[in-house]
């Protein structure tokens, strides 16, 4: 029988696939990637299975083809301490904000559980504008 990924196991191989520094990020490549830090080798399918997983492979995967590799290089120590001191407070300002986005949703979740409002009501199209 297949041992499910715990929440644990998720953040490990969500941190594998943000810092991954290869060219090409593969499904496979990140089962073999995590098989030392989970103690089980799983299956791409299982990896598929969850969302937060998915999300960060293509994630990954636009950042991968959107720089190209293409590092840029500061001119010397002070620029590369600047932009390394701007860019931790950017990655706090968004962790911050998806905290606080995360909370939202389980309000949001409780809240049309206690009204009684359908997956299917909560996952219905947006109205289409009809315009001139």
């Amino acid at each position: 029988m297949a041992r499910h990924l715990n929440k644990n196991d998720i953040e490990k191989i969500i941190n594998i696939i943000v810092l991954w520094e290869s060219n090409q990020i593969t499904w496979d490549g990140i089962c073999e990637a995590v098989e030392p830090l989970i103690g089980k080798k799983p299956t791409r399918q299982s990896l598929n299975m969850n969302k937060d997983i998915v999300e960060a492979y293509h994630n990954r995967k636009k950042g991968i083809r959107a720089t190209d590799n293409a590092i840029r290089k500061p001119a010397n120590l002070k620029i590369a301490a600047a932009r390394i001191a701007n860019l931790e407070k950017q990655i706090y300002h968004l962790e911050e904000q998806n905290k606080n986005f995360k909370e939202q949703f389980v309000k949001w979740q409780y809240n049309a559980y206690k009204f009684g409002v359908s997956e299917n009501q909560l996952n219905s199209d947006l109205p289409t504008i009809e315009r001139k």
